[in-house]
């Protein structure tokens, strides 16, 4: 039974917490979100991290609050204030890994380095000492300058330019140390410590160890002991050994506080109903939002343009296939290495590279992020069916895996299960989302862009679920991970609407600043239209070279970060130039965007109402209450102008986004001030010839309805189209107008309502 005493939110608001935007900042910008109507302030992870990192995910110590972000007292500045204005504090943590980039300021990761198996740290690290024989493979020296190592004895350190490195007790040569320091090149086969995906400076701890739980959450224990945090956004749980078990150890920590996981669920994947939290964080959420504001009428059109600008039929699940076996025979091959070398240990004789290769093709082949046996088992069943049919010359093999990775508590099966999730976020979110731009705003963390759109139907059904399942699983639009702003997303999606205008634009574009991979330009050309700003030239230059030289080398067919073609990336580069210095590109693009501004608006402030009232807490990212048109991270992580919203929300400063902010606000407040009125989920149907353009819903009270498809209802209009609204007298609380239910009137002045009874 749930404890009555226990607080849940009913929206968060979440901000970056850098060393330049302080807890003290955060404190500071408290009364802002409270009066915007924010019951919760989310912050992001706060312990000790990398000197000078901007996102915390590279925590080098558990033992207190960042320093440089505000340290304890900025912490308690920020609970304090909350406190006084009735607000929830919900801090992000990072259970999986450390930062190691720097090894002198993470205390066990230089004991590990100094002391190897002896030190009383190296259980904490998920290391095969074994394959390094009994070293720990450091992957750090650039190509041909091994001379650059020197050893300063009299410091006790290693150097290797400005990285330092300890020297084992009564040691002076390099040879005598506890790891090796190799050439970079060496991480794909050679690295014996799990990390956070493919990166060498986040070293995968073990907090399945309930020593190392209990070492690593010491200060987030103090944080609940002393009552200044009310929840945790759990990071990445699926690179955990057991994430049931640590959600359970975690809720025996905090009291069972309020838990959400960043939990990428594939369609028609269920979160684990046993697990102890609330839900995810909400990326299956935003899939469907957008999804059920795209014209599905877009996709035939758009499918035909995407084919021929790749000169090709293009296979998204063939893309998905092939892209994560390169990622397991290539920057993750050592995690495939590692589970070969666990297999070779309990069955005698195997053929190691036939296993290295059929494990190399399963995880290619996983249908999910990952399995959590026993659960889950029919992703695993999936995944050999899928194998064997695309290597059946390996079928032995697969006779010899299948008992051995279906063993839940076998070490093979564990690995596997903590590597099929990397492998797939590498293959599809950091590449193969690059590589497909039939519609980039459904090219987000947590869809799949093979699903063009949902119909209402399906999104009520949806949704009665969400409430029925996880009515407080967290609802989102924007991240510090999102590919695309959330107003990105809703100019690309009018794209949707207009197919043909788009094509005849794009190949414009693509004439006066030609690419050499058209596919690819599409996916650069709706990124600056979904980032144009005209009031923001000054950097929007600087971001859009920024986001194309992310995007190309992620994509990794053209151009890569290790290899990058010169020529190619210069020919990019040279388009986006062309934004700004070709007055015939300057034209095609405010042209189009001209075209699209007044129903991208109209998607912005739908996709806004829906998140903040379909069943779920509502979160909103830093500074979305205006118009969010970041790129890919480090882009969506800029500073926030709160002072500038403020004035907005004062009424004493003006913005072309005042209506997104006025939506915001009404709707966050209503939830917060009558959660009673949120507390089901019945569509509500409409009548006419617009009936099809609209998106209704009650909730128990308070009865939401956004435009879909605004370029369609502009063209048709409204006509006679009602809304089959309850018994009662409703008005809309974000005009004060009484409401019949006509369409015509009700989205006279925004496209979307709120409504509720005038009792």
């Amino acid at each position: 039974m749930t404890d009555p005493a226990r607080r849940t939110p009913h929206s968060t608001y979440r901000l970056q917490v850098s060393p330049d935007f302080t807890l003290f900042d955060a404190a500071g910008v408290l009364p802002y979100l409270h009066d915007l109507g924010v019951d919760w302030v989310y912050l992001s992870p706060l312990l000790a991290s990398e000197p000078g990192s901007t996102h915390g995910y590279d925590v080098v110590a558990f033992d207190h609050v960042d320093v440089e972000r505000g340290g304890e007292e900025g912490l308690a500045a920020v609970s304090a204030e909350a406190r006084r204005l009735g607000m929830g504090v919900l801090v992000d943590i990072v259970p999986n890994h450390v930062g190691v980039a720097t090894p002198s300021e993470d205390p066990w990761w230089w004991d590990v380095l100094k002391l190897g198996r002896e030190s009383e740290h190296a259980t904490a690290f998920d290391v095969d000492w074994a394959a390094g024989d009994g070293r720990l493979v450091i992957p750090v020296i650039g190509d041909d300058d091994e001379d650059a190592i020197t050893i300063a004895v009299a410091q006790g350190e290693v150097r290797y330019h400005d990285q330092r490195f300890p020297l084992a007790p009564g040691t002076t040569t390099l040879e005598e140390q506890h790891y090796d320091l190799v050439s970079w090149r060496a991480a794909d086969e050679d690295l014996n410590y799990r990390r956070f995906f493919a990166v060498n400076t986040l070293a995968a701890v073990r907090v399945e160890d309930p020593e190392v739980f209990a070492e690593t959450h010491a200060e987030i224990k103090r944080w609940f002991d002393e009552g200044l945090v009310d929840g945790l956004r759990v990071d990445h749980p699926d690179g955990l050994r057991d994430p049931k078990r640590y959600l359970d150890d975690l809720a025996a920590l905090t009291g069972g506080a309020y838990v959400l996981v960043e939990k990428i669920l594939e369609p028609g994947e269920e979160l684990l109903a046993d697990w102890a939290t609330d839900g995810t964080t909400g990326y299956d959420a935003l899939a469907l939002i957008d999804r059920v504001l795209t014209d599905p009428a877009g996709e035939a059109p758009l499918t035909a343009l995407e084919d021929r600008l790749r000169g090709a039929l293009v296979d998204w699940h063939r893309m998905v296939h092939d892209n994560k076996r390169a990622v397991a025979d290539g920057i993750l091959h050592s995690e495939v290495l590692r589970i070969t070398r666990e297999v070779a240990k309990v069955v005698e004789g195997v053929d190691e590279d036939a296993v290295a290769d059929a494990i190399g093709e399963l995880l290619a082949c996983f249908p999910v992020y990952r399995s959590y046996l026993p659960e889950g088992r029919d992703h695993l069943d999936q995944a050999f069916a899928a194998a064997r049919a695309s290597r059946p010359e390996l079928a032995a093999t697969y006779d010899v895996l299948e008992p051995v990775l279906n063993d839940e508590w076998g070490q093979p099966a564990r690995r596997l299960q903590q590597t099929s999730g990397m492998v797939m976020a590498k293959g599809v979110e950091d590449c193969s989302f690059y590589q497909w731009s039939r519609l980039t705003s459904l090219n987000e963390v947590g869809g799949d862009p093979s699903i063009f759109a949902v119909d209402v139907d399906a999104f009520h059904a949806a949704m009665a679920a969400r409430q029925r399942d996880w009515p407080d699983a967290m609802v989102t639009l924007s991240t510090h991970d999102t590919k695309r702003g959330e107003d990105v997303r809703a100019r690309i999606t009018v794209l949707a609407e207009e197919p043909g205008h788009w094509e005849q634009a794009l190949d414009e574009l693509l004439r006066l600043a030609p690419v050499p991979d058209p596919g690819f330009g599409s996916l650069l050309w709706q990124a600056v239209l979904g980032a144009w700003t005209p009031d923001h030239l000054p950097d929007l230059r600087e971001r859009l070279h920024g986001y194309a030289e992310k995007a190309m080398r992620e994509a990794g067919d053209r151009t890569a970060w290790n290899e990058p073609d010169e020529a190619y990336e210069a020919a990019v580069h040279a388009a986006v130039d062309a934004v700004f210095d070709d007055d015939e590109v300057r034209e095609v693009l405010v042209g189009l965007a001209a075209r699209i501004d007044e129903p991208a608006q109209a998607n912005s402030l739908a996709a806004k109402l829906l998140a903040i009232t379909i069943p779920g807490v509502p979160d909103v990212y830093q500074g979305s209450e205006l118009w969010e048109t970041s790129l890919v991270d480090p882009d969506n992580r800029r500073p926030v102008d709160f002072e500038h919203r403020k004035a907005v929300l004062a009424g004493t400063a003006e913005d072309d986004a005042a209506a997104k902010l006025h939506v915001t606000c009404a709707a966050l407040t209503l939830r917060r001030e009558r959660p009673e009125l949120f507390t089901g989920y019945t569509p509500v149907s409409a009548s006419g010839s617009a009936a099809g353009h609209v998106v209704a819903y009650d909730r128990g009270g308070a009865i939401a309805v956004v435009t879909r498809l605004p370029l369609g209802l502009a063209a048709a209009g409204c006509g006679d189209t009602t809304l089959d609204l309850p018994e009662g007298r409703w008005h809309d609380v974000l005009t004060g107008l009484d409401t019949d239910g006509r369409l015509e009137h009700l989205l006279a002045t925004h496209p979307v309502a709120l409504l509720v009874r005038k009792d």
